[in-house]
């Protein structure tokens, strides 16, 4: 993609015998635009076939983009692209508490898509705790935690600092297969040239700060996909060294222009 330059990378973690989570990072061209979309999901570790579960909706939004949004007369409609997101969530909640029904289990995972178009528009659909954040001339979390700890926060009953802490920090509202009824975050805004989107799993910022990923994920560091990769392994690897026992994933998006 020549507006874009672009890296994911995910490991199992240091404690977990599986990788639960789940990455879509796919591109197109058309009418002259670049346009990329990508999914980070997480499937819930204490349930069964989380990784099932998260696979699950990335399939579903690769085989959007690929057969269906690819030939949308209204490529560009926000309104109508958050409805077909939406159905698309809705289905495989059902379809995963039909299945988990049927085999007696429970099986759940969080989500962040976003999509980018070369102009700067971006699009954004979440469900749970992975985060996108901006990163330009500052570190922004653009998705709200749907989390007991974040509610707490927002409420001002807990600080966020206690929150970081907190033995329910990883107890979630709602979830993609586990939640009767899912309500997704719905957000839009444009990407300048020259700055980026992160898209991660929990386990990417537990023991890192925002400050080291800040410094670490400057816009201005990167000339190229394999720039971007490296530095993924190398925050990947600094959080298992600081003992994070989740799995840990992120996705990095740099705009460079139209």
């Amino acid at each position: 993609m020549t507006n874009f330059i672009q890296a994911y990378h995910t490991d199992v973690g240091i404690r977990k015998q599986k990788n639960q989570d789940s990455i879509l990072l796919q591109g197109m061209k058309r009418d002259d635009k670049d346009i990329l979309i990508a999914v980070m999901c997480d499937g819930m570790g204490g349930m069964d076939k989380g990784e099932l579960a998260s696979a699950t909706v990335v399939r579903a939004f690769g085989e959007w983009f690929r057969l269906d949004y690819v030939h949308d007369p209204n490529l560009y409609d926000a309104d109508r692209l958050y409805k077909q997101w939406a159905e698309i969530i809705a289905d495989c909640n059902e379809r995963m508490i039909a299945y988990g029904k049927r085999e007696n289990i429970q099986l759940g995972t969080t989500m962040t898509a976003v999509m980018v178009q070369s102009d700067g528009r971006y699009f954004i659909a979440h469900v749970g705790d992975t985060r996108a954040y901006y990163v330009g001339d500052q570190l922004l979390q653009l998705t709200e935690d749907q989390t007991l700890v974040a509610r707490e926060v927002r409420l001002g009953n807990m600080t966020e600092e206690q929150a970081k802490t907190d033995k329910r920090r990883s107890v979630l509202l709602q979830c993609i297969g586990i939640n009767r009824v899912v309500e997704p975050q719905f957000l839009m805004g444009n990407l300048p040239p020259g700055q980026a989107l992160l898209l991660c799993s929990d386990g990417f910022r537990h023991v890192i700060s925002e400050v080291e990923l800040f410094n670490g994920l400057l816009p201005a560091k990167f000339r190229s996909n394999d720039d971007i990769k490296q530095e993924l392994i190398r925050l990947i690897e600094l959080n298992k060294q600081r003992g994070e026992t989740d799995n840990i994933s992120a996705i990095y998006i740099k705009r460079l222009s139209e």
